[in-house]
């Protein structure tokens, strides 16, 4: 950090470029596309592909809404389909039943670190000739088959400071398509390769020197940090295994669970669950309290309750602490509260 003060760059220059390389290399792609934040790379992404009016994009509809708003932001439409009820991912299924003539894309979202069914969703695209851009935002490090989520096309993440590592602020867009990529490089910085000369409709989604600096500092602790989620997770699971009223997270075979979230289900009560905990000192979140088309502004877009199991997550999902920082006596203490609050 100090030496980007000294250089006075602090603009988007050579420590946004090393850190968009270390990032490709770490993700398994050939290219990275710094971005302002995780909601700029998913939209300079649909951009990139061409994604505007008149085109659907399906969608999760349990997520942050950030997932969604970038398809409104560029002109599209997003199509809700539902949720897996144990990964809390897209489910193929429900994305084959919502394709139409006017689909474009495909955007599931790797919710809490937990990769979606790509194998399916990309078989599905080929099918119809769709794109699939990755909501990475929340699993960096994520595999499937040990092969990162950036050998599988397009995807996108954020480093804002609640993520698995950050840069204060930002986001990068991965893929292997050096035509995309270039695209991608011209719409973050107001359609420029050359100064003052403005080849497509651009926008000041750049990073700078400052957040790259933090960010590539975190990311050369990506594995310690996730091997030390992942370890966390274990013991919490070990030890609430047979605790009533609960359903612990599960991992699919094969797949690489990084726990952005260590996300339970309280099928009774969820609310007061979350209360009690607090009462013990224990904070939890609720990642989501309530889907993506029951937010205010997409009812006012009429949009309507229509995927049931995503609407059923949203009313038992907590999530407990499970970040690097905890000791085995943190760990000890969230799961002796669980079972006092159960």
């Amino acid at each position: 950090m100090l030496a980007v003060l000294d250089s006075g760059w602090l603009a988007q220059g050579k420590v946004v470029a090393e850190f968009e390389e270390c990032f490709a290399a770490a993700t398994g792609s050939c290219y990275a596309v710094a971005t302002s934040s995780g909601t700029t790379a998913l939209q300079v992404a649909l951009l990139a592909h061409g994604i505007g009016p008149g085109d659907e994009v399906i969608t999760t509809p349990f997520s942050f809404v950030a997932t969604a708003n970038v398809i409104l932001a560029v002109g599209a439409r997003p199509v809700f389909a539902d949720i897996e009820p144990d990964t809390f991912n897209l489910s193929p299924l429900a994305v084959a039943q919502a394709i139409t003539p006017r689909t474009r894309a495909i955007l599931p979202v790797h919710l809490f670190g937990h990769p979606a069914d790509l194998p399916a969703l990309l078989a599905l695209a080929d099918q119809h000739g769709l794109a699939v851009i990755q909501d990475a935002c929340q699993s960096h490090g994520a595999a499937i088959a040990e092969r990162p989520l950036g050998e599988f096309g397009t995807a996108c993440y954020s480093f804002y400071p609640t993520k698995n590592i950050t840069s204060g602020e930002g986001g990068m867009v991965t893929t292997d398509d050096a035509a995309l990529a270039d695209r991608a490089r011209l719409i973050r910085d107001h359609g420029m390769r050359e100064r003052y000369l403005h080849e497509v409709l651009g926008f000041n989604f750049r990073m700078t020197d400052l957040h790259a600096a933090l960010g590539l500092a975190q990311l050369r602790r990506l594995d310690q940090f996730t091997q030390q989620r992942i370890a966390n997770a274990d013991r919490l699971s070990r030890d609430l295994a047979g605790v009533a009223d609960i359903t612990l997270p599960v991992i699919r075979p094969g797949y690489r669970h990084v726990f952005h979230q260590y996300t339970i289900r309280v099928a009774e009560e969820r609310d007061a669950f979350v209360s009690r905990m607090r009462d013990q000192g224990v904070r939890c979140g609720v990642y989501y309290p309530r889907t993506i088309p029951q937010q205010p502004v997409y009812r006012t877009l009429g949009y309507q309750d229509a995927c049931p199991n995503a609407e059923a997550a949203a009313r038992e999902v907590v999530s407990l602490p499970v970040h690097p920082g905890l000791s085995a006596d943190d760990l000890d203490a969230i799961t002796a509260a669980v079972r006092r609050c159960r």
